[in-house]
């Protein structure tokens, strides 16, 4: 679930999806107080537009949430101002252990916001509702159901091989990795950052194509890690490969069919695959701050070394903007109903992780761009990411409304607990 680095010294520091999940049951390290809390109670239905109250003031919507026995809506304890989730978040936000914001909403309501730290410390410009983040890894569920809508219009099938659709890869790859391995991991590709010579090659990229084009070029010459279907590895390649699919036989660039297809229909009006000088230059974009020894958190914008994000991520986009997301797909207008369900099934055992002091055991599958965890007999499903100054998450909970967003411009090894606090309190 890691990003792709933007830069030789952010890779050798990058974080496998393995590494990212051993961190959950780690505790957060505490630095110091300072911080700025702002919130709102907007509804997060398609095409609206989430608003952050002033540093200080806080949002929940008291009255908001799943409906009880008797028929009125009623927030769980845990969830409402002031509940075990909001003390939390403050708690960790005055140690300095996370900068972000947190949404959790159930149907159209959104029942919890916080936004916490500071989008450009420099400029003293908060976090908000509004905030966009960089998604990291979660970019890769935009590519997923890309493909998705593919499949489901004829044009590409899961079982059908790369070499089908894309050009140019060696026989091994070409002829016997499939669609449904590149979206399940177990393809055999790699990570294209860990390939020499990338970077050097990736700086002088300066435009969406040059990026594309130029990592498919350096995974077309990497061999495989296995043979294809007998392993399993996170793959950052094997996602940039299926944006390749989806340009090629789309006929669109990839990034102008995630706008259209994703991005629009789904009313997600923040989101998008802003360049490296917006990032660096537009104020409604976080900057992330990363700490890579003791010390104090450093803006690492300027390292980024990418022109732009790519299939496996990188994406932008709100908290609000992620929750239209999670309707739209659930809701039937981005993908089918059958084509829903092959998206989230879980299809391939990732791994469990053993229960610890205070955590449960947790089973983890891939699904069809989402992981699909069981955790006390219930499931949850979407995905998170991840790297140097940068923790994202997004979770679906099957059978309920409730959809949980987290966005940050921190460290992953000092935010996932929030990420397991969210997922624990909803799996109950």
């Amino acid at each position: 679930m890691t990003r792709h680095d933007s830069a030789k010294s952010l890779a050798q520091r990058s974080m496998g999806r393995r590494s990212l999940l051993g961190v959950l049951g780690a505790a957060p390290v505490a630095v110091g107080a300072g911080w700025v809390l702002s919130g709102s109670a907007d509804a997060v239905g398609a095409g609206s537009s989430g608003s952050s109250g002033p540093a200080g003031s806080s949002g929940a919507g008291g009255a908001t949430g799943p409906k009880s026995a008797s028929g009125k809506w009623s927030v769980p304890p845990a969830l409402r101002p002031n509940g075990e989730l909001d003390q939390f978040l403050a708690q960790q936000a005055a140690q300095d252990a996370f900068s972000g914001t947190v949404l959790v909403a159930h149907g159209d309501r959104t029942v919890l916001t916080r936004s916490f730290g500071m989008a450009d410390k420099a400029k003293s410009i908060p976090n908000g509702t509004d905030t966009i983040y960089c998604l990291a890894s979660v970019t890769k569920l935009f590519t997923a159901v890309a493909i998705a809508q593919l499949v489901q219009q004829g044009s590409v099938k899961y079982e059908g091989t790369l070499g089908s659709y894309l050009g140019g890869f060696a026989a091994e790859a070409a002829d016997h990795v499939t669609v449904h391995q590149l979206l399940t991991h177990t393809s055999g590709l790699g990570d294209y950052f860990k390939i020499d010579g990338f970077f050097d090659a990736a700086a002088g990229w300066t435009t969406a194509d040059q990026v594309l084009s130029g990592t498919l070029d350096f995974i077309r010459k990497a061999p495989l890690m296995f043979t294809p279907g007998t392993g399993h590895t996170y793959s950052n390649s094997a996602y940039a490969v299926l944006g390749g699919i989806v340009q090629q036989v789309s006929g669109q660039s990839y990034y102008d069919y995630i706008r259209q297809h994703v991005f629009a229909p789904a009313g997600m009006t923040s989101s998008d695959f802003y360049t490296r000088p917006q990032w660096q230059s537009d104020r409604r974009l976080a900057h992330p701050y990363s700490r890579p020894t003791p010390g104090p958190r450093v803006d690492i914008v300027n390292q980024e070394q990418l022109f732009i994000g790519l299939p496996d991520g990188n994406a932008f986009a709100t908290a609000p903007d992620l929750v239209r997301f999670a309707r739209a797909l659930l809701g039937g207008r981005l993908l089918e109903p059958a084509y829903i369900e092959l998206y989230n099934g879980a299809k391939f055992p990732a791994g469990t992780l053993p229960a610890k002091p205070g955590l449960p055991a947790k089973v983890l599958y891939e699904a069809y761009g989402p992981a699909v965890t069981l955790r006390n007999g219930k499931w949850a499903v979407g995905h998170n990411g991840g790297n140097a100054g940068i923790s994202t998450f997004i979770e679906w909970y099957p059978g309920t409304e409730w959809v949980a967003v987290k966005l940050s411009n921190y460290d992953p090894q000092d935010t996932m607990m929030v990420d397991n606090e969210i997922e624990g309190i909803l799996t109950r």
